[in-house]
């Protein structure tokens, strides 16, 4: 072997060690790349070739008729991530690959993914949820053979009420069971102590989502009777839009809980005069505090806001002032063209009008 290549080898073995310290969630974090649009079709790529761990290859090889749905559940949750953090100084920023880099390769959300912060936990959050969502939506459309509508609510109800158990329930349950096998890894595989923590805050995290799922499910009715009178319902059990469980899982990243870095039987508040205030399944957690976003950070991957677009008469987090961080904004003006006052002519053309707008833009300095 060559002489340099030898000489090599320690500085690359302590390279992908600082980057498994860096990054010790990665592997179970590059499913992700499979919801980014330009990823291509993983059906056609098969298990083997996708950025999955060796657990989620295992299970995508017994069960690939659910890749679509792991597909769908990965799309469903950066673009909710990137609808609640749009106006934020975070903005859900999704890594864009080198082009030495093949696609799939390393965490897609940077820094975020493995920092511990309330980022962090929104991630692991609504990406699980996302899984949850898919899986049960294509259980209810019949797309598999091993799950259907929830066959628990098929009989029952109220008679003296006047409704009963009917239709396509969604089997929010076997949703959140394959969520659960998917991506959740025992904290037991973590050797460091760092590690643990990390992956017993995920694991928490990735059950919040879950929950919110099942918290939000709501009971859809129809009427059957003569002449409309609703003298007998069937109902059943349905899944909100995945936009509204992004608000309540936002709400909790909000009110997210800082907690000890330190584990003994569980997880605990980090103020020592909270500890005594039980922490909830749906509650999410955070480690370390957030970075600043305001300000362009190379090493950890941050843009900052200087040239993101702001509202001036906004006093929200899409305003000048909170999103420039105080910097101030430039002002510009931008020239709309555009078709209008659109009308058929007879026979069979339609004649527009080209009409001018300009509007003024406001950019982070």
């Amino acid at each position: 072997m060559d002489r340099a290549l030898l000489l090599g080898l320690p500085r690359l073995c302590a390279l992908w060690a600082a980057l498994l310290t860096l990054f010790p969630c990665g592997a179970q974090g590059s499913w992700m790349w499979l919801g980014i649009a330009s990823f291509g079709v993983p059906e056609k790529l098969g298990c083997a070739n996708l950025p999955l761990s060796s657990r989620q290859k295992e299970l995508c090889k017994r069960k690939p008729y659910l890749l679509p749905s792991i597909r769908e559940g990965a799309r469903l949750g950066i673009q909710e991530c990137r609808s609640q953090f749009r106006h934020e100084r975070w903005n859900c920023r999704v890594a864009a690959p080198a082009a030495a880099t093949p696609l799939g390769q390393g965490p897609l959300f940077g820094y975020e993914l493995s920092s511990g912060t309330k980022e962090t936990a929104f991630i692991h959050a609504v990406m699980a949820a996302g899984l949850v969502h898919a899986v049960t939506r294509s259980c209810s459309a019949g797309n598999m053979t091993e799950c259907s509508c929830d066959s628990t609510l098929r009989d029952g109800g109220s008679a003296s009420e006047g409704w009963h158990w009917g239709g396509c329930s969604d089997d929010v349950q076997y949703g959140m069971w394959f969520s659960r096998r998917f991506l959740d890894l025992p904290v037991g595989n973590t050797t460091s102590k760092d590690g643990k923590v990390l992956l017993a805050m995920n694991l928490h995290n990735n059950e919040a989502g879950r929950q919110a799922v099942a918290k939000l499910m709501s009971v859809d009715c129809r009427c059957h009777g003569v002449s409309g009178s609703c003298a007998v319902k069937t109902c059943w059990k349905t899944m909100s839009s995945f936009e509204k469980i992004g608000h309540l899982l936002k709400d909790k990243y909000e009110n997210s809980i800082q907690i000890s870095e330190k584990i003994k039987r569980k997880m605990r508040r980090r103020e020592k005069d909270q500890r005594k205030i039980p922490i909830h399944k749906e509650d999410l957690l955070y480690i370390n505090k957030s970075p600043n976003y305001c300000v362009e950070d190379k090493k950890l991957g941050i843009p900052g806001t200087q040239g993101r677009e702001c509202n001036r008469t906004s006093e929200g987090a899409d305003g000048c002032k909170l999103l420039c961080c105080g910097r101030g904004y430039n002002t510009h003006v931008v020239r709309h063209v555009e078709r209008c006052e659109c009308k058929f002519i007879w026979c069979c053309y339609v004649r527009c009008r080209r009409c001018e707008s300009m509007t003024d833009v406001h950019t982070c300095k």
